[in-house]
């Protein structure tokens, strides 16, 4: 897609999860329909910016990928066969193409359909990302290429082999029946693609740069739709509130020159305040409703986190205690990482070192574990054994500005004279990212 004015990409965005949900419904070939829409994208970021917005951009963008969807069908060497099947797919009331502008009067917003088909549980967690910011969040592969850091042939290849794997599963294009056990399975895979997201736009897991914003407000943007679809939903609502909680603080989070900044040292006067009164709210409502799942949790922290007016007043033993109730949710390694930091700081170093005594095996060699014991070892004056644990962590992290940071600490330890200081923080509150590409757990040890 090339570069249109803010405007249009907003409504394009927003308008090309409905048109692959309605030509899919229609056709029932999400691949041909997701392809012919990328290419009225294409067509319309380059003819919108100059021409003005069409009366009805939605009807012009389903005309325009109806049409392109004839045509690919017709490039096809079972061309007739083809031809026959779409149109034998074709309701009654649409065989005669409507005019570009005229009102879909029979169209309803399938985008939670088409959330729910490109996150299907069978997909890879990779997979699902590429498919779901391609076809829902209306990226294009080479702009999803760029995020994820890999050749845009590559990501392609990615794309086709989920949308493949869609074809052959025969996973129909509609919505499990609401209250049931395949419900809640899609539902929560859904969410968890949607935090893959977020998380490795607030936290990359490699290149250059600490954050990519595009990744994580794309994730709020598909995650308020979300919200907006499933009101009274407390998870979605306590994702949502998750990330405005935690991207609030992003802005602060890196320096003049991209280096990390940790969560002690941030200047919290740079902090989002419309975001955080928004996620507070959003996590306040959703927790009497219920039941209580690990988002809204996982908010609730970060809410205590953002309401601190400074390090020196953050109530550790109340997100200590929330550690507690998240691990009998849902426990993982990361939680058990993240409780350390807290128990250190609500019972001393010692007691949070002793919790990561017994690691479990995936944890072993992930660079979170070893920038966590480090920051404990400084806590407690241990400064040998933090400059190795530091100097491990900025070995086996892919992020340069994380490993900038790690290695920092470990100089300043290591030089004549040099102090540990629990008051400058480790990675302290950055994302306790995952240890693999499916397990993740938002910021407490890093954010």
């Amino acid at each position: 897609m090339s570069t249109p004015e803010p405007a249009v990409d907003d409504l394009l965005r927003t308008l090309a999860p409905q048109v692959v949900g309605v030509l899919t419904r229609r056709h029932g070939d999400f691949a041909t329909a997701e392809d012919a829409v990328q290419e009225a994208l294409l067509d319309a970021s380059a003819q919108w910016p100059a021409e003005g917005l069409p009366r009805n951009p939605r009807g012009w963008l389903l005309h325009v990928a109806g049409r392109r969807m004839t045509e690919q069908v017709r490039s096809e060497q079972a061309r007739r066969r083809r031809e026959d099947l779409v149109a034998g797919q074709v309701p009654a009331d649409r065989l005669a193409a409507p005019p570009a502008d005229a009102e879909d009067d029979g169209a309803r917003d399938d985008t939670l359909t088409l959330l729910f088909l490109c996150c299907h549980p069978a997909l890879s967690p990779a997979s699902a990302i590429a498919l779901t910011l391609r076809s829902v969040g209306g990226l294009t592969t080479g702009e999803i290429a760029r995020a994820f850091l890999v050749p845009e042939a590559t990501m392609g290849r990615r794309i086709s082999r989920a949308k493949q794997q869609i074809k052959s599963s025969g996973v129909p294009f509609r919505m499990p029946e609401r209250g049931t056990s395949e419900w809640a399975v899609r539902l929560d895979a859904v969410l968890h693609v949607l935090y893959l997201v977020f998380n490795e736009g607030y936290a990359s897991s490699s290149g250059p740069d600490l954050r990519r914003v595009d990744l994580s407000r794309e994730a709020i943007r598909l995650t308020r739709a979300v919200h907006a679809l499933l009101p009274t939903d407390a998870e979605a609502a306590g994702l949502l509130a998750l990330m405005l909680l935690t991207e609030a603080r992003g802005p602060a989070r890196t320096g003049p020159d991209g280096e990390l900044v940790p969560l002690a040292e941030q200047d919290r006067t740079r902090w989002d305040a419309a975001a955080i009164a928004e996620g507070i709210a959003l996590v306040t409502a959703a927790l009497p409703r219920g039941p209580v799942g690990p988002y809204q949790v996982q908010a609730a922290i970060a809410a205590v986190h953002d309401e601190a007016r400074t390090a020196a007043g953050t109530d550790w033993p109340q997100i200590l205690a929330l550690y507690g109730v998240l691990a009998r949710i849902s426990d993982n390694p990361l939680i058990t990482l993240n409780r350390a930091v807290a128990t250190a700081m609500v019972d001393g170093a010692a007691v949070g070192l002793a919790l990561l005594a017994d690691v479990p095996p995936e944890l072993a060699d992930h660079h979170r574990l070893y920038a966590v014991r480090a920051y404990l070892h400084e806590l407690a004056g241990e400064r040998e054994a933090a400059v190795a644990d530091y100097r491990a962590a900025a070995r086996r992290t892919a992020s340069l500005p994380e490993r900038h940071h790690l290695s920092l600490r470990a100089a300043r330890l290591a030089a004549p004279g040099g102090e540990a200081s629990a008051d400058d923080g480790p990675v302290h509150g950055a994302p306790a990212r995952a240890a693999s590409a499916d397990s993740d757990q938002p910021p407490e040890a890093l954010r």
